[in-house]
């Protein structure tokens, strides 16, 4: 957006005028490049004692090289300068190979592709790619994006299943640091020292808290770590012989990702039901579990549930599996309400991955960054996925290998989770668990007056998140349960998850960040939002006259000269109070969701217009 398209083609421009004067220096030496096409990289051939020599020679201008068996890779970028490209051209002098002369690098240079290979089509041509190229102009643009945007800093987001907490500043600075973010994932091991150190630190702390021997922090996601969790299993079975074992049990109270992650990996999955409390039928797994006894690789568990329950049965449940041969893959996206109060590793899980963008603090959504490391049993450890670029010391022989193009996953945000636990220690992220569960209940009882709580435990409690059915309104009344969550946005809040894992139903986790007058506030919300569904109940007003159907309301709608709704406009924009201090006003009204999911447009050419081209 900054750039626009002219900018970007001029980027491209320099770079590429700047690699044709490094491979006309470089061949003027006597050595050797990569054929044509060549954009951003050159790979020089040279002797192994030759590149020894150039590797040396960079090394002592601090400046890295890519290296392969046969020759050393280097890519220019937009910030290299011409003393850069010097710099280089004197590393590469140091080459027995190299002639003495040298020439004018600079003279008589392309800087862009011939033929086929120059764009000649237009890209970027929307407007706002070719509007905003000064700094201040820049600012302006991102504040009204960012004027538009319900986030946490305009209230709490109670999605279930996502722990939407607070990330402290005090745990962000250190991303900012150079140390951290210009650190190459590829840096040379003997360079990155104070890394090292803090990924062994973050491991140990990590064992410590889930019980388990071993943790690989490569998976940089939180399924990356399911299907990185799985491939360690499956490995482990075909160490031992057992290659028939591909039945992979999963509750239907498990989290959504886990078939997906399961079939990934190559197992076949079979569905363990629940019962009317949310909890997994045991019967049903023991039956199962033995049914596919000579075939069972593992179980895939989430604990607490998906649907908001501790299961009181899991030592049960991870003993059956093990009896029959299998391993335990525990879920670890609801951590957050066992850190500090029970570890996966002691109740009889093998392998449980750990989202470190919810439980652990590191930003959540928006398409990442994320984290998904994985801990392991000891009979596990030989088999964490493994990388070309790791240390030594990280390195097995039965390593599944890599499951991330980096050996740490995403290591620039890891000192957010560092920091995280660093700063709360152990009394502090016990605490946090025990307020997350609190919260939950706090919000449960309160609203269970105003509407059903689907799932409690033994003791008419829930984990960290529950589940509300709305499904009884669209019976009473024809409510949806989009209309509930777009009328939310009224009073500024984020709908919690629908319809997931029930259809028809919010599931809600306040998490430990939460003040009681933030709760309070969202619970006020839920309660005036079921007066407005017994307004169309008792016959006030009807479904398609009310505020539930119009929602949500913009400021355009409001200042409009027609208001053709019997509700007033204070009802449909200031239904609460509070909303005078600070109101948060949805930038679009109502969009038809379904007829989005089904009426997909491609931006593509079409199949026949790619087969003539």
């Amino acid at each position: 957006v900054y750039h626009g398209p002219l900018g970007l083609k001029q980027i491209a421009k320099s770079i590429k005028h700047k690699v044709e004067a490094l491979k006309k220096g470089i061949q003027g030496l006597g050595c050797s490049v990569n054929a044509e096409p060549i954009f951003d990289t050159l790979r020089v051939y040279l002797p192994k004692e030759d590149r020894e020599r150039v590797l040396d020679a960079a090394a002592q201008r601090q400046m890295n090289f890519r290296t392969f068996s046969d020759s050393i890779g280097v890519t220019l970028d937009e910030t290299t300068n011409t003393e850069d490209v010097e710099s280089i051209l004197d590393c590469f002098k140091q080459a027995s190979v190299a002639r003495k002369n040298t020439v004018d690098v600079w003279s008589h240079l392309k800087d862009e592709f011939d033929g086929t290979l120059k764009r000649s089509s237009v890209f970027l041509d929307h407007d706002t790619f070719n509007s905003y190229h000064s700094e201040h102009e820049m600012l302006r643009y991102i504040k009204r994006l960012e004027a538009k945007d319900l986030s946490l800093t305009t209230s709490m987001i109670a999605l279930g299943s996502c722990t939407m907490k607070l990330n402290a500043t005090s745990e962000m600075v250190p991303v900012s640091w150079e140390h951290f973010s210009k650190l190459h994932p590829f840096a040379p091991f003997d360079q990155s020292l104070g890394y090292q150190e803090m990924f062994g630190q973050l491991e140990s702390w990590l064992s410590e808290i889930t019980g388990f021997k071993a943790v690989s922090l490569q998976p940089n996601a939180g399924a990356q770590g399911e299907y990185a969790g799985l491939l360690t299993i499956r490995a482990y079975h075909e160490a031992k012989g057992d290659l028939e074992r591909k039945m992979c049990l999963i509750p239907t109270s498990a989290h959504g990702t886990n078939p997906a992650s399961a079939i990934m990996a190559g197992f076949k999955v079979v569905a363990i039901k629940c019962d009317d409390q949310g909890n997994i039928d045991v019967q049903d797994l023991k039956q199962k579990a033995e049914e596919h006894s000579e075939k069972l690789a593992c179980l895939m568990v989430t604990y607490p549930s998906t649907h908001g329950v501790f299961e009181k049965e899991i030592k049960t449940i991870c003993d059956t599996v093990h009896h029959h041969g299998g391993q335990v893959y525990l879920d670890g996206a609801n951590m957050n309400a066992q850190v500090g109060v029970c570890r996966p590793g002691d109740y009889g899980a093998d392998v449980c991955h750990l989202n470190l963008h919810k439980t652990f603090c590191i930003p959540h959504g928006g398409g990442g960054p994320g984290m998904g490391p994985i801990g392991v049993a000891s009979h596990l450890a030989p088999y964490l996925p493994g990388h070309f670029a790791m240390p030594t010391n990280k390195k097995s022989p039965n390593s599944i290998g890599p499951v991330s193009a980096a050996p740490f996953g995403s290591p620039s945000i890891l000192p957010i989770s560092w920091m995280y636990i660093a700063m709360m220690g152990g009394q502090g992220l016990k605490q946090a668990t025990q307020n997350a569960i609190l919260n939950a209940n706090y919000m449960a009882h309160r609203l269970e007056q105003h509407f059903d709580v689907l799932y409690r435990g033994d003791q008419k409690t829930v984990a960290h998140e529950f589940i509300l059915d709305m499904r009884p309104f669209k019976k009473s009344c024809g409510v949806e349960i989009d209309d509930i969550a777009k009328r939310l946005m009224d009073y500024g809040f984020h709908a919690p998850t629908m319809s997931f894992p029930v259809p028809g139903t919010l599931m809600i986790e306040p998490t430990e960040s939460e003040t009681k007058a933030e709760l309070d506030r969202f619970c006020d919300a839920m309660i005036s939002i079921r007066q407005e569904i017994s307004d169309i109940e008792s016959g006030k007003f009807k479904k398609e006259e009310s505020p539930l159907a119009h929602a949500p309301h913009t400021a355009l709608s409001l200042a409009s000269d027609e208001w053709k709704v019997p509700y007033s406009r204070k009802q449909a924009a200031y239904p609460m109070a509070w909303l005078y201090e600070h109101k948060y006003w949805p930038p679009v009204s109502r969009i038809d969701n379904a007829y989005g999911d089904r009426n997909l447009i491609c931006t593509c050419i079409s199949v026949e217009d790619a087969v003539k081209s």
